[in-house]
């Protein structure tokens, strides 16, 4: 009999990339590598690689935990996923991260913002609505685990401290501030009062490339001197921070293991996260079918140019497995010790307890002091340190104020290329928009930002007539 030159393995929802219709997709395994085919009546058909490791991208189903849902939902189920967003009863995921833009305003017009700022675009938001955005998150939330205040360049904003003076009266368990870091950078004494708001405290830096070439590319300045100041003032005062790496192929892939490398060498830096180009926003010469690199992409580069990790130690996080990918170590005596792989998934789906701060685990915060007290031996610490194992999966290494552990993260962003609707009713990175209502991050710079409102409205229509 005539047969395919792939094998099917599921099926799901998708967008057309140029129109952004729902449309039927097939999930395939084609020469080591996984696709999503679709076809849109209007615009034919695609192709898309969504991972190039298979054997790891049917794995994910092995994380797949019990869904944990908000306290309160923002609106109704009734056009269909992503048309709902609000969040609307038929998302799987509360908001495990929850970004609040404060300001359209940035000191930089990057090529890759999704959100298209610049120093001329939009406004500040009033002190009155950035309060009523973050009520909003407590109130769905009750115990928020972490709120991430962004922008544009949120320090930029004129009552930038009077947000945060706020943001730390209400029951938050973390609070990042995301930056480009140029303030920090230039201001010692501006870097100084973000450390008063420690702990419970984090700086989300931006630091794609040390490369001249990569930097213009992605950010339209060459920034290493900047991101160079802002390291050495967050060292002087050791306030906890996470380099941020946008991935984009030809580019910075190369610098994986160097950032790592360098990144564990900082007194500050709790860990690296690294995102793959979104393709949204203003992504300015951005090719899909060259350009872009996929989660497990960056996983195998990782294992690559680095000594540290092996395969068990890079594994999907749980409540959104498809997008999250991480892996922890403990820097020890100038020794990097990889942790993730003693960990039982058994441990991290069966735990319904979801604290991610550190501050609050008590019982994590004494063994940690204890394997690490100088009236330890090491062979004691050794033994203590399978006790501590089975605390891990509630510790979220950013929120560390103890500088011996290191995480690293991928964190995938869907697009209308690799819109998966499985995935993205898992999502647990999500934003308040103008209208106070939470969205997944992805949906947000998809459909729900500035100027895509009416088109919204059509597919929406269009959506509910063909039921």
């Amino acid at each position: 009999m005539p047969t395919r030159n792939y094998t099917y393995y599921d099926y799901t929802i998708s967008l057309c990339p140029e129109c952004l219709k729902r449309i039927d997709a097939k999930i395939v395994f084609e020469n080591g590598n996984v696709y999503m085919l679709k076809r849109c009546p209007e615009h034919g058909n695609s192709k898309v690689l969504i991972a190039d490791d298979i054997e790891y991208y049917k794995n994910i189903r092995n994380y797949n935990k019990a869904s944990e849902t908000p306290h309160k939902f923002n609106t109704k189920t009734h056009y269909g996923c992503p048309y709902d967003c609000g969040l609307c009863p038929d998302h799987e995921q509360h908001s495990c991260l929850t970004i609040i833009e404060i300001t359209d305003r940035c000191n930089l017009t990057c090529p890759t913002c999704y959100a298209g700022s610049s120093p001329t675009y939009g406004r500040h938001r009033t002190l009155e609505e950035v309060k009523k955005m973050l009520n909003t998150i407590v109130e769905n939330e009750k115990e928020p685990d972490v709120i991430q205040i962004s922008g544009g360049e949120p320090t930029l904003h004129p009552q930038f401290f009077d947000i945060l003076d706020y943001a730390k009266t209400l029951p938050i368990k973390h609070l990042m501030v995301n930056t480009n870091g140029i303030e920090i950078a230039k201001d010692f004494e501006f870097a100084r009062r973000l450390k008063s708001y420690s702990p419970d405290f984090e700086i989300y830096l931006q630091f794609d490339s040390f490369k001249e070439a990569a930097l213009m590319s992605l950010r339209g300045a060459n920034l290493k001197k900047i991101r160079e100041n802002a390291i050495e003032n967050l060292n002087k005062l050791n306030l906890s921070t996470t380099l941020v790496v946008t991935l984009q192929k030809g580019l910075n892939e190369d610098e994986i293991g160097k950032i790592i490398e360098y990144a564990l060498k900082q007194k500050c830096v709790r860990g690296v996260t690294f995102q793959p180009t979104q393709i949204a926003g203003r992504l300015n010469n951005f090719n899909q079918d060259t350009n872009r690199i996929t989660l497990t992409e960056v996983r195998r580069k990782i294992l690559e140019q680095t000594d540290i990790f092996n395969p068990d130690d890079l594994i999907p996080v749980p409540c959104n497995p498809d997008a999250l990918v991480m892996g922890y170590v403990l820097k020890l005596a100038g020794n990097n010790i990889p942790l993730t792989r003693y960990i039982n998934p058994t441990d991290l789906l069966d735990n319904s307890k979801n604290t991610i701060v550190y501050e609050q685990d008590q019982e994590l915060h004494r063994k940690m002091f204890e394997i690490f007290s100088t009236g330890t031996s090491t062979d004691k610490a050794s033994s203590k340190l399978h006790s501590l194992l089975c605390c891990l999966p509630f510790v979220d290494a950013p929120q560390l104020s103890y500088e011996n552990l290191f995480r690293i993260i991928i964190m995938q962003f869907i697009d209308a290329y690799n819109f998966d609707v499985r995935a993205i009713k898992k999502s647990c990175v999500h934003i308040v928009n103008k209208d106070y209502k939470i969205i997944p991050f992805e949906t947000m710079n998809l459909f729900y930002r500035d100027g895509k409102n009416e088109y919204l409205e059509k597919l929406r229509a269009q959506s509910f007539n063909s039921k």
